[in-house]
């Protein structure tokens, strides 16, 4: 590997904080764009550029003398990196692989061509088209594009929650009876070589829809984690991605499981792996878009993982309240992403905790949950 190689990454929030704190270690100089000056990335990043993700000439002009172009956010400009590609520029993820994903309607399409498992779905082009399918509730409404960290998704379970949806391309998702949520994170490097991590179990927060906690590896049957690994893996082979995909599932009673969405970056649901896997998740998409051999994803130990999210009721400076006493207890790691100021569900930090055995990790997670909050002073 050629040194102090310049990796440009789109995005400067907390998982291109993590991604750098990774590619310190290998001498990599990373170059930060992001619309926020004062993203979590601007203290870290060896350059730091801002600039609009959704304008082409920035991100053209921002990535001439990078080695590597990469994102830590799939809401970018692709029209730009389909440019740089053409001029020669390695970009990872593909543009073409991130374009796809960008819409959740051409991934259900996706999913459907390549008979891969996913809910039952029509599409739809405003509310007018929405209510044609009264007949499909209770049901999920998901905007095609710009939806993120539960924004986006609307549960329409009679006609009389029609008024709801989305008055713009989305995709109507039959609601799951599901008995758990789970994702698989599985990295390809250019040479085609495939490797995922253990099955993880995510629990939202109902009122925002975004992950709240999760365990890992999942309390789920070998049989359950091998049907979830292999199709993650389908995937990746089939998109041909380079660099790391995570891959939401629904877990059925019957055993089924069910794709629900992919993202192709480190993921909320691979936080954990910094502690509690031989190589992190941030670690294993340096390894996949260098093209270097890809690294053991084994699990050390048992862990979970808690969002710190901010707290109802407050905006404004963060301050973390019950810090001491989560920091007192033995096997919890505290990530706070730098973010200067709260709001209610804002994602601030994270905590891996980590055990011997799911009994002992719930019993330090509840510790947790109960004494650490982000509020103001």
């Amino acid at each position: 590997m050629k040194t102090m190689q310049k990796i440009g990454i789109l995005g400067g929030g907390q998982l291109g904080k993590m991604l750098i704190q990774e590619a310190v270690n290998w001498n990599l100089h990373c170059k930060v764009l992001d619309n926020d000056g004062q993203a979590p990335c601007s203290t870290l990043a060896a350059e730091f550029v801002k600039g609009n993700l959704q304008d082409e000439t920035a991100i053209i002009n921002f990535a001439q003398d990078c080695d590597i172009i990469t994102i830590e956010i799939e809401n970018v400009n692709v029209e730009a990196l389909k440019k740089l590609a053409a001029q020669g520029k390695t970009v990872y993820p593909q543009p073409e692989v991130i374009e796809l994903i960008q819409d959740k309607r051409k991934q259900k399409l996706f999913y459907q061509a390549q008979q891969i498992p996913t809910a039952e779905f029509y599409l739809t082009d405003n509310q007018a088209d929405l209510h044609q399918h009264t007949h499909f509730l209770p049901a999920v409404h998901k905007l095609g594009k710009a939806g993120y960290d539960g924004k986006g998704v609307q549960k329409i379970n009679t006609s009389a929650d029609l008024h709801k949806g989305f008055d713009a391309p989305s995709v109507l998702e039959k609601m799951i009876p599901f008995e758990k949520e789970i994702a698989v994170i599985v990295a390809r490097n250019p040479k085609g070589d495939i490797q995922s991590f253990p099955v993880v179990e995510m629990v939202f927060e109902p009122e925002q829809n975004l992950v709240e906690y999760l365990f890992a590896p999942a309390d789920i049957s070998a049989t359950s984690a091998q049907k979830a690994t292999a199709i993650a893996e389908k995937i990746v082979e089939k998109l041909g991605i380079v660099g790391i995909l995570a891959v939401e599932m629904f877990l059925l009673p019957d055993g089924e499981i069910l794709v629900n969405e992919v993202a192709p970056r480190p993921h909320n649901s691979g936080h954990h792996t910094i502690e509690a896997n031989i190589t992190s998740q941030y670690q294993q998409h340096l390894r996949a878009i260098l093209n270097l051999p890809l690294g053991d994803t084994s699990t050390r130990t048992p862990a979970a993982m808690l969002n710190v999210l901010g707290a109802v009721g407050y905006e404004g400076k963060a301050y973390y309240e019950g810090l001491p006493t989560v920091l007192s207890v033995s096997g919890v790691y505290v990530h706070l992403y730098g973010k200067s100021t709260t709001k209610p569900f804002r994602k601030m930090g994270h905590v891996t905790i980590l055990g011997k055995d799911l009994a002992e990790i719930t019993e330090k997670t509840a510790i947790v949950k109960q004494n650490l909050r982000v509020i103001t002073q």
